[in-house]
């Protein structure tokens, strides 16, 4: 039965240089970004009225922008201040930005270069990933059997509009009763969960897929790097097999929207004694501390 989960009708946002409300937010039906996905995007925290990793964010997006051959008409500064009067305009002082650069209207055909003008809007609005309960008690996930992207085919690290590789993954998550799944690389190696990036502990070591192992560079993964490097923790950035997760003391999950999650059964299999181990609650208070002393 479908279910109507229906946007805000009372957000403002920022389309093409002005603030409308949600339903005069609208992009052409010939939009590309649209059509065939072609576009970038980034999913960006606000907390206590500030942009979470705003230089690390602004980076990572012109970049992708950079790597689809494809110039907006603003300049990072110009699109950090459209932000901050997004976030004014609807009174969010803690809450999720989606930046997004569409390719513009064009042809009925994949030609990049016969379009108009991008479309660049900004959502503000809150956003709750997962239930609170799971930050206190660990999530479940599953190692699923969808493949990620191989590198060379469209490259994790551009956030692009095309997600359907991550959204099958989603969808065998959620047939098997999670909300989560880790994602395995064509070599058969870990790469990243479908929207977050992935951790374990093992014999007091930090250990995450490297980057050429075919994953998103998260920003709030390259956060926790650093937190772990304060707390003198020793951290691996190294090729993971299946058996690696299923031998973790602990796991856990990074993202934007999750920001740090416990991840205590993978497959079916208690991950080290089925709740959050010491390192992961030591990261997660870590985090939460950075945020609050406005690290952010």
């Amino acid at each position: 039965m479908a279910v109507d989960y229906a946007p805000n009708p009372n957000l403002k946002i920022w389309l093409d240089g002005k603030l409308v409300p949600t339903a005069e937010a609208t992009v052409n039906v010939f939009s590309h970004g649209l059509l065939y996905g072609d576009g970038v995007f980034e999913g960006i925290r606000i907390y206590n009225s500030r942009i979470f990793e705003c230089d690390a964010h602004m980076r990572r997006f012109y970049d992708c922008l950079k790597a689809i051959r494809m110039e907006i008409a603003w300049t990072s500064d110009q699109i950090v201040n459209a932000i901050n009067d997004t976030m004014k305009a609807n009174n969010c002082e803690n809450g999720y930005i989606r930046l997004v650069a569409s390719r513009g209207p064009g042809t009925l055909g994949i030609h990049p270069f016969r379009t108009t003008a991008p479309n660049v809007f900004i959502i503000v609005d809150k956003i709750q990933m997962y239930d609170p309960e799971m930050y206190e008690k660990g999530m479940k996930i599953i190692i699923a059997s969808t493949t990620r992207n191989h590198p060379n085919s469209i490259s994790p690290r551009i956030k692009s509009l095309n997600y359907l590789n991550n959204i099958l993954a989603k969808i065998e998550a959620i047939d098997a009763g999670c909300l989560e799944a880790v994602m395995l690389n064509p070599e058969g190696y870990v790469s990243e969960c479908t929207g977050d990036n992935l951790f374990l502990v093992k014999n007091g070591r930090l250990v995450t897929p490297a980057t050429h192992c075919g994953l998103l560079e998260g920003v709030t993964r390259g956060l926790i790097l650093k937190l772990a490097a304060k707390r003198g923790i020793p951290t691996d950035e190294t090729i993971l097999a299946r058996p690696d997760l299923y031998f973790a003391d602990e796991m856990f999950i990074t993202g934007t929207g999750a920001e740090v999650c416990p991840i205590t059964e993978i497959d079916k299999r208690k991950v080290g004694k089925g709740m959050p181990g010491p390192i992961t609650k030591q990261l997660m208070a870590d985090f939460r501390a950075y945020i609050q002393s406005g690290g952010a």
